[in-house]
């Protein structure tokens, strides 16, 4: 039986240690990925929206690198959105220059009222490569 394994990116930033929760578990060959947050190094948000977007991705790609994935290991892309009517055109920017050409992962954005002082936050599963 597989034991899950907590997974930190290398430059592990402060909410984790703040909030007690694990950036990933990895159980086998799936990696699940907290929610990933535009949040500097501290844990304070990055203010411009476009940035904030930009940091969740680089700290998913850094969760991501610590269990040996990319985002071409993505299985299923969850996002939450604190405004998503006048958010959507800098978050498909974003997305285009991170997920320039198909094909495109699996998407399920959501509308919420609060993330803790944040405006976007990505949750992924991703498959873990074999390791050979």
């Amino acid at each position: 039986m597989t034991h899950p394994e907590a997974v930190f990116p290398a430059n592990r930033h402060a909410l984790y240690e703040q909030h007690g929760y694990s950036a990933a578990i990895r159980t086998g060959d799936l990696l699940f990925v907290s929610g990933q947050v535009g949040s500097r190094e501290d844990g304070s948000p990055e203010p411009d929206f476009a940035d904030q977007v930009r940091r969740a991705f680089a700290n998913l790609e850094a969760t991501l690198a610590a269990a040996g994935c990319s985002l071409d290991d993505l299985v299923d892309v969850t996002t939450f959105h604190t405004d998503p009517e006048n958010q959507f055109g800098t978050i498909m920017e974003v997305k285009n220059e991170i997920f320039p050409a198909a094909p495109y992962p699996n998407w399920t954005a959501v509308g919420v009222t609060w993330l803790a002082g944040f405006d976007f936050e990505i949750k992924v599963i991703a498959r873990v490569p074999a390791r050979g």
